[in-house]
């Protein structure tokens, strides 16, 4: 393949509001949140004339007793019941589902799917949620309504009249409820497979099966607790401001009380300086800032492993001089694997650690340094980590490092990962997984009385080309964008539009109901915002942060439309018209979502008496064998690995690039064209490059540059015209922004560890435009 585009076919580049004016760039220097997001929240509720609920939603979001959970990312809610435990993007976030615009039939009717093509994502989205179930109609190429009844008995038929379960692919988005989460799965597994991709298989898959290896445990043993007591954190491969904006009060809490943060990452985020956090009055009164960090090391993309491995090698090494520089006891009792790793550390030269990490070894001995005078350490990572071929490697370093000094099973310690979207890994816990355990499937087979499929099914690679070849002939979507959030676009394009039928399960217009198979159902459902009204009253649904908290959500607005569903409805309604003679009581599920969390505590670990721990104060914790130094491993002790250093250095000519988030967009969604914090306006279209590769290849700020990747298949790929940025990155990274820049991931380009797109890692070439 040698795709040569500026744009997939038929599609104009993600953007933000129509006339965004000329593009500009100056470095932002000021502090994170503070200001600078309170004058974003307020044009931005204006905008989306949002002025009255905006403010209410505010005071609901992420707090108990009637409150709901905030439909961003995944960061646990303040312990101490903070009134105002919110951020900007959550705010935004809301305030986008809230709109009172609306989308529905005459929308439909004036606009082709072909036109809706032309349009821009922000335009799409921007139009307003979606008030009632669509058809695809071919010989007018438009969408027109259809009832719930006939949508879910086309869904029925068609999943009927497959030869095979495995000819279906039922994906999820992280904004999924646990309760909804469970009901899909269950659908999925009745009805006979186990092709049950989601957006972790494009995130954090490494992450867990690293921890899962070295811990038997695929989620990190921090909770906020830890965060507040701990003695030094390091930070790696995260953009907090952006992706974790909640982060920063404890980012700046940490500092203020003396522990030591440290930032790992290509570029020097806003969270990686300073902040002002909004809530605390004082400091917004007094324009008065805190320092976020402690100590920033600019890593190449890639090199986390070599630095990791050097922070090994120099506490060893004083170890020969300290032996308090280990944990012996520690050690000795809970770890296998420890003189084989002790051994390839000794070997891994200094030369090549600096080489592989662009990090001089004086900074690395800084860091290094941090962690062994702390008492205790947390090691917190995101998508920069988790994105590359050898990001399973690389969580497990994290946790090698941790295993030197105990710092695992004990307040203050521990791998903390960094989930991104609300309730991804709730998604995961409650069965969204293409891997189930053997144990898993029979707790379900014991409760639910079906017979569930026990070999592997497919993930989001997978799937893709599965749709391509034809095997796959039915896509069903719960939530999300995925025709966007996937890498290789044209040939994820040409993969759904190869799909009997698509199913996306919605609340506004997106890129994923244009690009569609033969044909195509738009199910609108209700927001995280909105009540849920059912048989037995107004329904809660639960939901996991990334720190293992469940807690109960429940939305305060009245739906947008008299015709939305929610996704438990929906999806009992398609399984029903699916299995007719399914015994699975799914009606009665629906009626009282408290049947349903009665089902998953006989099923899921952790889960048990859940429907009375949710309505704790704060919800309950899942347990963490880990926590408690009991490890699920074939061993039953905590594994080292022994994995040799990646070669990571780009070859010469070429540039590694990373695909990343802008501050104003969440995932797909784009919310303007700006990026403040990288001090971006009315600009996406561009690439950030070191100033010295720039100048080796005759560039200048805003010069137009060509950009082209080569998988490790030899196909091409390219974007043509963007406009090349001068920023603080290191020599041979590069970085851009998604879904833009996705075209460059070739689906042949995934981690043969994790199955994950390499996202992080694009090997690309820039020369001036021609």
């Amino acid at each position: 393949m040698n795709a040569s585009h500026d744009k997939p076919e038929g599609v104009e580049p993600t953007t933000g509001p129509a006339s965004p004016g000329e593009p500009e760039f100056r470095p932002y220097h000021h502090p994170a949140a503070g200001w600078g997001a309170a004058k974003s929240v307020t044009k931005f509720l204006v905008r989306e004339r949002e002025l009255v609920d905006g403010p209410r939603a505010i005071m609901k979001m992420n707090h108990e007793n009637g409150g709901f959970d905030c439909p961003g990312c995944a960061w646990p809610d303040d312990l101490k019941g903070l009134r105002l435990d919110i951020c900007e993007n959550g705010i935004k976030h809301v305030s986008w589902e809230m709109t009172p615009k609306r989308v529905g039939r005459e929308f439909f009717a004036r606009h082709s799917v072909s036109e809706l093509s032309q349009w821009s994502d922000f335009a799409l989205e921007d139009q307003g949620r979606l008030t009632e179930p669509m058809a695809y109609d071919a010989e007018s190429d438009r969408y027109v309504p259809i009832s719930w009844k006939d949508a879910f008995e086309r869904v029925g038929r068609t999943l009927r009249d497959l030869e095979s379960p495995h000819q279906v692919s039922f994906y999820t988005s992280g904004r999924l409820g646990n309760e909804a989460t469970f009901l899909y799965q269950l659908w999925a597994r009745e009805l006979g497979t186990n092709n049950l991709p989601d957006c972790s298989n494009m995130c954090h898959e490494a992450s867990g099966r690293a921890m899962q290896a070295s811990l038997g445990t695929g989620k990190g043993t921090c909770d906020l607790k830890d965060w507040e007591s701990t003695d030094a954190l390091f930070i790696m491969g995260v953009n907090a401001a952006s992706n974790a904006p909640r982060m920063l009060t404890a980012l700046a809490e940490a500092y203020r009380r003396g522990a030591q943060v440290v930032h790992v990452n290509p570029l020097v985020e806003a969270a990686a300086t300073r902040t002002i956090i909004p809530h605390d009055f004082t400091d917004m009164a007094l324009f008065r800032s805190t320092r976020t960090s402690t100590l920033n090391l600019q890593v190449r993309i890639g090199g986390d492993m070599a630095f990791l491995r050097g922070i090994a090698k120099t506490v060893l090494e004083q170890a020969k001089t300290d032996p308090k520089a280990l944990d012996r006891e520690f050690i000795d009792r809970h770890t296998s694997g420890f003189e084989e790793y002790r051994t390839l550390c000794e070997a891994s030269s200094w030369d090549e650690i600096e080489r592989q990490s662009g990090l001089s070894r004086a900074d690395i001995l800084k860091a290094a340094r941090v962690y062994r005078e702390a008492d205790r350490s947390i090691i917190s990572w995101c998508l920069g980590v988790t994105q590359h071929e050898h990001g399973v490697d690389t969580v497990r370093e994290i946790v090698n490092v941790l295993l030197l000094r105990g710092n695992l099973g004990r307040e203050g310690a521990g791998p903390s990962p960094v989930r991104g979207h609300s309730n991804v890994q709730g998604n995961r816990t409650c069965g969204i997984d293409h891997r189930p355990t053997g144990a898993f499937l029979d707790r379900l087979a014991e409760a639910c009385g079906i017979d569930p499929p026990r070999e592997h099914g497919l993930d989001t690679i997978g799937t893709i080309r599965a749709m391509h070849r034809g095997d796959v002939k039915v896509f069903v979507g719960m939530g999300g964008n995925f025709a966007l959030a996937a890498p290789d676009t044209p040939y994820t394009y040409e993969a759904l539009r190869n799909c009997e039928l698509t199913v996306q399960v919605s609340t506004k217009l997106n890129r994923s109901h244009l690009v569609h198979g033969r044909q195509a159902l738009i199910l609108p459902c209700l927001g995280r915002t909105e009540k849920d009204q059912q048989r037995s009253g107004i329904q809660s649904t639960s939901v996991e942060d990334s720190m293992s908290m469940v807690h109960l959500s429940v939305g305060m607005k009245r739906p947008a439309s008299k015709h939305l569903l929610s996704e438990p409805a929906i999806i009992a309604g398609m399984a029903r018209a699916a299995l007719p003679d399914s015994a699975t009581p799914w009606e009665w599920y629906v009626e009282d979502y408290d049947r349903v969390r009665d089902t998953m505590a006989q099923v899921l670990d952790g889960f048990e008496d859940c429907n009375r721990r949710v309505r704790l104060p704060l919800g309950f914790r899942i347990k963490q064998p880990a926590r408690e130094l009991v490890f699920l491993t074939p061993s039953g002790r905590a594994e080292f690995s022994s994995a040799p250093l990646p070669d990571v250095v780009p070859a010469p000519g070429t540039l590694a690039l990373g695909t990343m988030r802008s501050h104003d967009q969440w995932n797909t969604t784009i919310y303007s064209d700006n990026d403040r914090y990288r001090g971006i306006k009315n600009l996406r279209t561009l690439v950030f490059m070191n100033k010295d590769d720039m100048r080796e290849r005759g560039l200048a700020e805003f010069d137009p540059v060509d950009i082209t990747s080569t998988a490790r298949d030899g196909s091409q790929r390219h974007l043509y015209g963007y406009l090349a940025i001068p920023y603080d990155i290191p020599r041979g990274c590069a970085a851009g922004y998604m879904p833009e820049m996705n075209v460059l991931c070739a689906l042949a380009d995934y981690s043969t560890q994790s199955d994950q797109p390499l996202m992080k890692h694009v090997k690309v070439t820039v020369v001036p435009a021609g």
